[in-house]
Parts: structure tokens; sequence; C-alpha cells
């Protein structure tokens, strides 16, 4: 259906590798820097004449200087110790507090069972004197019954 194309299909050949004729000196490619930075001056253009005649035109970038680091003043031994003594002061204080208050509460909760424990014996003691079941012995008197057991009064 297609015409063949293998009389008209051109000669494969190598392929040429051209390198480019640099005008001036070569320049060093140095990694970008992280933070584009404008230069101070105009630097110098570079030129390269390429094998089939166009100019490539282009700047050379010095690497950014990293600034330099600043030395810290130092710290006196004194002032570390009067802030750890601060810390520790403000420590102690706090466990101080929590103590406290913790006793305090260990207080009141003794005294709660003390008083709880009083007010259980009390009531059993009054309801042993206050029922009259089972009595063997000693004088009961019911006055609305008109019972006597001493007497033996019945009524």
């Amino acid at each position: 259906m297609y015409p063949d194309a293998s009389h008209n299909a051109p000669a494969v050949r190598a392929p040429e590798v051209h390198h480019p004729t640099p005008i001036q000196p070569p320049v060093v490619v140095q990694a970008a820097p992280a933070v584009p930075v404008q230069p101070g001056a105009v630097p110098a253009v570079a030129s390269v004449v390429l094998p089939d005649g166009r100019v490539v035109t282009g700047y050379a970038i010095s690497p950014v200087q990293p600034e330099p680091v600043v030395a810290k003043p130092a710290v006196s031994r004194a002032a570390v110790n009067v802030a750890l003594g601060g810390v520790g002061f403000l420590a102690v204080c706090g466990g101080l507090l929590m103590l406290t208050t913790f006793i305090t509460a260990l207080t009141a909760l003794i005294t709660q069972l003390i008083t709880l424990a009083a007010v259980l014996f009390g009531g059993f003691i009054a309801v042993q004197v206050l029922t009259t079941k089972n009595h063997k012995g000693g004088t009961t008197v019911n006055i609305r019954r008109a019972v006597f057991k001493r007497n033996h009064f019945h009524g």
C-alpha cells in the first residue's frame, strides 16, 4: 500500500561531535548558592563561539562566601550557678507546697475517719442501751403496758 522508501533513505552516518572553542579562558562551574544574591559589581562577560558560528554569551558568577560565625559572649560561672540555684529553690518550694497540701488532706481524712468511727460506735452503744429485747436481768419498766419485771406484776 505504501511505496517502498528504502531506495530514498539517506545513508546512516556516525554523528559528529562538535566541541565549542572558548574565546576566553574556561570558567570553573561551581554549585549554585541556595539563596540568590545580587552581585555587588557587574561581573565580566564570557563568550563562546560554537562550531556552527553562533556565539553564546554569559556571566561567570563567583561562589557566595558564607557569613562568618559570630562568637557568643561567654557566660560567667557565677551567673550559671545563680540561675541553677534559682531553679532548684523553685523546685523545692513547689515540693514543699505539695507536701503541705498532702499533709493537710491526710489530716482531714484521718479526722473524718475518727468522726465516722465515733458516730458508728456511739450509735451501736445507743442501740444497745435503748432496745428492750432479750434482757435477762435488771429492771425494765414499760409504763404504758404496766409491766414491772422485778416485782413480777403483769397487766
